[in-house]
């Protein structure tokens, strides 16, 4: 019995020491051991989702999710030793005939680097790996919030800089809406090929570790999904209302964006069809399209096609990234803007981007 634990023992420790190098070591999706940290990081979500819920306003929700990745940080590195300790105290049962010894030992070899000894007959080549096992996992541990958070500033960044853009919470046709009023459509091209590069930079980090996305924007109605989607649908609206004079970098924005989406929602296991039919239903309604193209015909946005010409392009490019940007802002409950989808733990309507008032100097 005393072997049968032993060896159950070190199995564990293995399995848990392969799922740290995985996580903190060698960036990939989770495949494999390393998803069991998206169970820790889907608990921790739940717990934050159902406190949110007592709540009314956006603002007061954003600010009770806002801690998430914090605790499911912590979280992690929790259930990392405790396996750790479960393991090696299953390992040590042959020298201390007893589990309960076993553990104690464990715990504190783990936390004292070996230094202090309980529980009964020591074993001191367990306690000094159990020891330099966690000194390690603390050091890789360290070296690994640094990369996580200059992910979170290189994706904020950006979308800081739509606000300006296309208000907050961020929208496609307002977007296209305010460049056209202030006279800096010229300016679409250079936006969509910084959207790119972001969608690039993005699909890699937040895929190869999912704790990212649990991180929040600063600002409560701020968000990297709807900023993406706003950029998106302004790319999508563009190349269909207005193809021959829409920037090439559009084409290559919605790309990059709904490999992307598509890329995150496989890493999280969901189903994912990478290739829709462009006749595939959508979510978005036909008149909600229309009533942003009359919008942008009354700010004078050059137009060369009508809303029932341009519709059918416009939905062949949503049908590639709605399925999954909606799944995304549902599930980390993003501000509900405009186009965004359905949120179940919501009550607000859709909020349309505040625009400041154009005024001119008087006198001119």
């Amino acid at each position: 019995m005393d072997v049968v634990a032993s060896v159950g023992g070190a199995l564990l420790v293995v399995l848990t020491l392969m799922g740290i190098l995985f996580v903190l070591v060698l960036p990939r999706q989770p495949m494999g051991i390393e998803r069991v940290t998206l169970l820790v990081n889907r608990s921790v979500r739940l717990v934050f989702v159902g406190l949110s819920r007592l709540a009314k306003k956006y603002e007061t929700k954003d600010a009770i999710l806002a801690p998430i990745a914090p605790v499911a940080l912590v979280a992690q590195i929790l259930s990392w030793a405790l396996s750790l300790v479960l393991g090696f105290g299953l390992m040590l049962v042959p020298t201390t005939h007893s589990f309960a010894r076993g553990l104690e030992q464990a715990l504190t070899a783990l936390f004292t680097v070996g230094s202090v000894h309980a529980g009964g007959p020591a074993n001191a080549g367990l306690d000094i790996w159990a020891g330099a096992t966690w000194v390690i996992v603390v050091a890789l541990q360290i070296a690994y919030l640094p990369t996580l958070y200059g992910a979170f500033s290189r994706r904020e960044a950006l979308v800081a800089m739509l606000e300006g853009r296309a208000g907050a919470p961020a929208w496609g046709p307002e977007l296209l809406a305010r460049h056209q009023l202030v006279g800096i459509t010229d300016t679409l091209a250079d936006l969509y090929k910084d959207w790119e590069l972001w969608s690039a930079d993005v699909a890699e980090s937040h895929s190869t570790y999912p704790i990212l996305l649990l991180f929040r924007s600063p600002e409560p109605w701020l968000s990297w999904m709807i900023g993406l989607l706003a950029v998106l649908d302004a790319a999508a609206m563009q190349l269909a209302l207005s193809p021959s004079s829409a920037p090439s970098q559009a084409r290559l924005c919605l790309r990059m964006g709904f490999t992307l989406t598509n890329r995150i929602a496989t890493s999280l296991g969901w189903q994912v069809n990478p290739d829709p039919a462009p006749e595939s239903p959508i979510q978005l309604s036909f008149e909600e399209f229309a009533q942003s193209v009359e919008m942008l015909r009354g700010v004078g946005f050059p137009l060369e096609r009508s809303a029932e010409e341009a519709w059918p392009d416009f939905h062949g490019w949503r049908v590639n990234y709605e399925e999954s940007m909606y799944h995304l802002t549902d599930r980390l409950i993003a501000p509900p803007a405009k186009w965004s989808g359905p949120r179940r733990h919501l009550h607000e309507a859709s909020v349309e981007p505040h625009r400041p008032p154009h005024r001119r100097p008087q006198g001119r």
